[in-house]
């Protein structure tokens, strides 16, 4: 009996010891590999965002701790209005028109797949149906200050199944100032790989921060000018010479718009530029 006894307690302290062997040893290395692939292909996953605003502006943004999720509210800070302001989709995907006009009020959200999802606030208006397929870079608002706002501003948010992320625009996380002028974001959305070289006609042609009659003026051309167009976009109409014309050059080396008037071209709107 004594024997038995022994052996049985022999017994189960090698079971023991070698339960607790298993549970302490390190995983096989495949095994860490493949939860290391797991998260990269969760983050992989993520789209390339770029920022919710035309090609060439900055704009600053802010955090407010009262604010869902992770949203930030961007502002611009280039001399030209934000109200008015084309708002682009962050990435390609399919957009839907909502509303809200207690808080967030004519909204957009496209989903990207892959439980990714952009929301885009407080729009003054809608430029593409529900429904649609939209491109990186396409317009699918105006920047308003519909529902709950104290001015024109985009907000905007990241969401992965349904929960707030950090904002990543261009693979790189933004800050979270308290308050604007603190952080700033130029955007290239939309600047893609057109473009071109022009010459204007005219002297003192003003060159003015956004396409608008009542923008600043950042430069003058004082007579024909060899200019690079880095993209257009439609603004106040002008009339010149007995043409008339809404479309404006943004203009990679003045830093600023000038009417499409000025450009010494026969098409209103500019073949082979980009919209802006």
């Amino acid at each position: 009996m004594h024997y038995r006894r022994s052996r049985t307690v022999s017994l189960l302290v090698a079971v023991v010891a070698t339960i607790g062997a298993l549970l302490t040893a390190p995983a096989p290395a495949h095994a860490a590999s493949a939860s290391a692939s797991g998260d990269g292909a969760r983050l992989a996953a993520a789209p390339n965002f770029r920022a919710p605003f035309p090609c060439g502006q900055k704009w600053t943004y802010s955090h407010h701790s009262a604010e869902v999720r992770r949203a930030l509210d961007f502002v611009r800070a280039d001399g030209g209005s934000t109200a008015g302001t084309p708002v682009l989709a962050s990435a390609s995907g399919t957009a839907t028109r909502m509303s809200q006009p207690s808080g967030a009020g004519n909204y957009i959200v496209i989903d990207h797949g892959g439980g990714w999802k952009t929301y885009y606030f407080h729009l003054a208006s809608y430029s593409v149906p529900s429904g649609a397929a939209v491109s990186q870079g396409q317009q699918i608002g105006v920047t308003g200050s519909t529902g709950h706002s104290s001015g024109a501003h985009i907000h905007y948010e990241q969401l992965l199944n349904g929960v707030g992320q950090n904002i990543v625009i261009g693979g790189a996380g933004l800050p979270y100032p308290s308050q604007y002028h603190q952080s700033y974001l130029t955007s290239d959305n939309g600047c893609g790989g057109g473009g071109g070289d022009f010459r204007t006609w005219g002297s003192d042609i003003r060159v003015r921060a956004d396409a608008y009659l009542n923008s600043p003026v950042v430069g003058v051309l004082p007579g024909p000018t060899n200019v690079t167009v880095v993209c257009q976009k439609q603004g106040s109409t002008v009339t010149a010479e007995g043409y008339t014309n809404n479309w404006w050059s943004k203009l990679r080396d003045q830093g600023g718009f000038i009417s499409n008037i000025y450009v010494d071209h026969p098409a209103a709107q500019l073949p082979g530029v980009p919209i802006c």
